[in-house]
């Protein structure tokens, strides 16, 4: 998109692009799930946390129906109109933003009388890494329209419109928890998040306290959660719950695994119990932090990514890989984050050792002749709030 993004340099983009200064600029942060993975959609409880990394929208009013968005990495800006906003007319990248607006006619915001929007991207969320490039998107659009036209939505309206635009506009079937961290976020704060009852806790995580960052390994391996393994898991936790006999596997305990042994197939009960035993998890992880420091939460990941790879079978040889460095070379914990299929592993470690982990990190792939992984650290931060 833009070099090195910023509110500045984005609203500077859309005067070029545009010829004339944005109303404004908003954003909103990309994610890393500190736990947590497959639960949301499953009426769950999940533990991410907003990053440092966002995308910015510079917005500006049109006096017709239109809306355009463009971003220095697409050649051509993108075009629909509030007359007739259907997402099987959204193409690609764009869905994420007409998808909003989409949802938002859906969810009874009346778009008779009003004008349309001119909007740039930028962004230095890594796409595809599965650190949420698409909440960031949608979130930060959503912040802009709702103060642009006023609408007086709370954040807990912005999380549902932003949700129905990922699973109706872009076609995934993802639950909410990347748009409420993006929406969220406090800066040195987790946000746990329990599904079913609608809530979203701030937890202090004292990474600063204990000396301790959290560092992203992004493989490079892109996936896609319109397509392939996302909705077949989706749809294996779909049919555990009805042989279970309930309404969703939040309904289930680690004491129903006996019976769901005897009740599923293989492969099904495996992918019950990476959910079961991951909510589990993600409450014993809020606790432990909270009563003991975040240096006590390494065992709780490392478990998080051994169900992963073997109960629900998201993992990839890179994720694994990159896991087994970091581990190996002294990271109090480390997992894969996000959807799985690719994208990326976090490791949680002593601040004066992510230059060695990431190099080792790096070493390793390139003594498996595998692409050069991105490694970063990230801190909590805020949610998606106006920047200009």
């Amino acid at each position: 998109m833009i070099d090195i993004p910023s509110p500045e340099s984005t609203a500077d983009a859309f005067a070029d692009r545009y010829g004339r200064r944005p109303d404004g600029v908003w954003s909103a942060p990309g994610r890393v799930n500190l736990i947590g993975e497959h639960t949301d959609y499953n009426d769950g409880l999940v533990f991410p946390f907003a990053i440092e990394r966002r995308t910015w929208a510079a917005v500006g009013r049109r006096e017709d129906r239109l809306l355009t968005v463009h971003s220095g990495a697409m050649p051509e800006p993108a075009q629909a109109s509030l007359d007739s906003l259907n997402p099987e007319d959204f193409d690609g990248w764009s869905a994420y933003v007409f998808g909003v607006l989409w949802a938002m006619e859906q969810r009874g915001v009346d778009l008779a009388g009003r004008t349309g929007f001119d909007v740039m991207l930028a962004s230095d969320v890594p796409l595809g890494a599965g650190l949420s490039s698409s909440a960031a998107i949608e979130c930060a659009v959503a912040s802009a329209v709702n103060d642009e036209w006023e609408l007086g939505l709370s954040r807990r309206d912005l999380i549902t419109i932003c949700q129905l635009a990922e699973n109706g506009a872009v076609g995934a079937p993802t639950g909410n928890m990347d748009q409420t961290a993006s929406l969220m976020g406090k800066a040195g704060h987790g946000v746990l998040i329990d599904v079913r009852a609608e809530t979203a806790e701030p937890v202090p995580l004292h990474f600063a306290d204990e000396h301790l960052e959290l560092l992203v390994i992004d493989t490079r391996v892109h996936h896609e959660h319109a397509t392939g393994g996302y909705g077949a898991r989706r749809r294996s936790c779909e049919l555990g719950a009805q042989l279970m006999g309930v309404g969703s596997l939040r309904d289930l305990d680690e004491a129903d695994l006996p019976r769901a042994a005897e009740v599923l197939d293989d492969e099904t009960f495996r992918r019950v119990r990476h959910v079961i035993t991951e909510n589990a998890r993600v409450a014993r992880t809020a606790q432990v932090v909270a009563a003991d420091g975040p240096r006590a939460i390494g065992d709780l990941l490392v478990a998080s990514h051994a169900s992963m790879r073997d109960d629900f079978e998201i993992s990839v040889p890179e994720l694994d890989l990159a896991v087994e460095t970091a581990l190996a070379n002294g990271a109090i914990g480390a997992r894969m984050t996000g959807g799985g299929f690719g994208g990326a592993a976090i490791a949680l470690l002593d601040a004066d050792r992510a230059e060695e982990v990431g190099g080792a990190i790096q070493a390793a792939f390139a003594a498996a002749e595998l692409t050069a992984p991105i490694v970063f650290v990230v801190s909590p931060s805020d949610g998606a709030h106006r920047d200009l």
